[in-house]
């Protein structure tokens, strides 16, 4: 299932150390949670105007709440359906990150990799997918899918025997968390030229 980790809505980051320029750096990480289960309680009982959500915090709604809502938006968590907030149930969520649809993603997941790019695009992928929360079973069935379905696979370059070997020997990148807009921004390169 899908996991949540407070991002700062400012920085992203999921502790204290925030980015040099970040404008929630000093706020106590209980004011950063605070915001996120205020809006979050709100929506687990059901869709609400965002007016309504406002009025319903506990506290006042400030910046970081602001911050907070748009940050779960921006990662898909909570959609706008006829006027209303929506927070998505768990499966909901899962389906919709499952195929990235922002760039540079959504060209790695849409074209595949090519050779010249495969260690970038399949470390991106693992990355993305560790990034929106997935476990690393769901990482891994996600990953070797899209090696199979988007032709990367059949392709070549690969010096692994199977797509899930390759993943495996790549959990590392689940592991650590490493960040995947740098790797994904180069793949994407590559695969534009080869276009």
């Amino acid at each position: 299932m899908p996991q949540f980790h407070y991002p700062c809505p400012g920085c992203s980051t999921t502790n204290s150390l925030h980015r040099a320029d970040c404008q929630f750096e000093g706020v106590a990480w209980q004011a950063v949670e605070k915001a996120y289960t205020d809006i979050v309680a709100r929506l687990a009982a059901g869709p609400t105007p965002e007016a309504a959500l406002r009025d319903a915090v506990h506290g006042e709604w400030d910046a970081l709440h602001q911050s907070a809502l748009q940050r779960l938006q921006r990662n898909e968590r909570v959609v706008e359906e006829e006027g209303n907030l929506r927070l998505l149930t768990a499966a909901e969520y899962k389906e919709r990150v499952s195929e990235p649809t922002r760039e540079p993603m959504a060209t790695l997941y849409r074209k595949g990799s090519v050779p010249g790019c495969h260690d970038n695009a399949v470390f991106a992928m693992i990355a993305w997918y560790e990034f929106v929360g997935l476990s690393w079973p769901e990482t891994k069935e996600n990953v070797v899918a899209w090696l199979r379905d988007s032709g990367s696979w059949e392709r070549g370059g690969f010096e692994e025997a199977t797509p899930g070997e390759l993943v495996e020997k790549k959990r590392h990148v689940y592991e650590q968390g490493y960040g995947w807009k740098e790797k994904a921004r180069a793949a994407k390169a590559v695969i534009d030229r080869h276009a």
